[in-house]
């Protein structure tokens, strides 16, 4: 259906593009008080976009911004709800001077506790444990333990360091991966920056970077080669982080032991893909985040930034639009 406004009036012109599922009439309300709000889907995002000053990227999966751009003619600022910002940046909104921000910090715990899940469920085994069950197989094991393993976490922003804090608290050695090497840094330890130098110590690999043009495809034949043949591969970034093709050729010829994927490329996984069925591989549909109440806040988050955007305060998370994340 075309788009349709609450509360017209002469306050600022806030375009909210959402799926179909509206954010939360409730958390919203403040914000009807103070603004025109234009709730639309995609196929009429560029007439909703048109004389609007702020754009919330609700739906934060959604890639209609860049085709409806070239109607953004009086846009200030967007606001992504998400912390990836990769569906909105292109050249026309970097050359701009909107200001993007992102929802950073909304779901750094959770995905750190599937972090260390995953990492449990190689070690312990639990699927094979699963599929005896069904079989109803009593068959004795013995599992690995993660006190003393080695952890190299490819990113080191906020997301990255909660991953960091929980995996160091349960007795796990970690280093981080990142743009700057640091020593004695408070949660990675220490920080490196050559990817095929730091994956050989890695008992697990943990990829949470950001997507940009130097990391898209960074784990590659050469990246998984360099692994060690006990270690798995944890991907809670971006699917395009990864070359698909090359990661199946590994987990199937033994070059790495096992993948836990909640990102993948394609993204949906398309039916009679590999992925599915290789049995050391563990997916799940990009739910690392998705704790229960992460929408609504995602919306008091955006709202806080409302409050401060319509008061003339500085905004939070604002994204450094050359390197496609918030600098830490």
């Amino acid at each position: 259906m075309p788009f349709y406004s609450v509360n017209v009036n002469e306050g600022p012109i806030l375009t909210v593009l959402h799926d179909g599922n509206r954010p939360d009439a409730q958390l919203m309300r403040p914000i009807h008080t103070r603004a025109t709000v234009r709730y639309t889907e995609a196929a009429d995002l560029a007439d909703a976009l048109r004389g609007a000053d702020a754009l919330f990227v609700y739906d934060f999966l959604s890639t209609a911004v860049p085709g409806a751009w070239h109607a953004a003619d009086r846009l200030r600022w967007l606001h992504i709800a998400a912390t990836g910002v990769d569906t909105v940046m292109f050249d026309a909104l970097r050359e701009s001077p909107v200001t993007v921000t992102n929802t950073r910090g909304v779901f750094d715990s959770a995905i750190a506790e599937y972090v260390l899940a995953q990492i449990l469920a190689f070690a312990k085994d639990l699927p094979e444990s699963l599929r005896l069950q069904q079989r109803h197989t009593w068959r004795h094991r013995e599992s690995e333990r993660i006190a003393g393993a080695t952890v190299l976490v490819v990113g080191t922003g906020p997301i990255g360091r909660a991953i960091a804090r929980l995996l160091r608290a349960v007795g796990m050695t970690v280093r981080g991966l990142g743009r700057r090497a640091r020593e004695e840094d408070p949660d990675f330890g220490t920080v490196g920056t050559d990817l095929l130098a730091e994956l050989p110590a890695a008992d697990y690999v943990v990829a949470i970077a950001p997507l940009t043009e130097s990391t898209r495809g960074m784990f590659d034949t050469r990246a998984f080669a360099a692994m060690k043949p006990h270690a798995r591969f944890v991907n809670v970034g971006r699917g395009e982080l990864v070359v698909t093709d090359d990661l199946v050729d590994a987990l199937r010829t033994g070059t790495i032991a096992g993948a836990a994927l909640d990102v993948v490329d394609p993204e949906p996984l398309p039916a009679g893909h590999l992925l599915w069925d290789l049995p050391n591989v563990q997916l799940t549909p990009h739910n690392s985040g998705d704790f229960v109440g992460w929408r609504r806040d995602i919306v008091t988050a955006f709202a806080e930034n409302f409050e401060r955007w319509i008061d003339g305060r500085p905004l939070e998370n604002v994204v450094d639009k050359k390197l496609g994340y918030v600098p830490s």
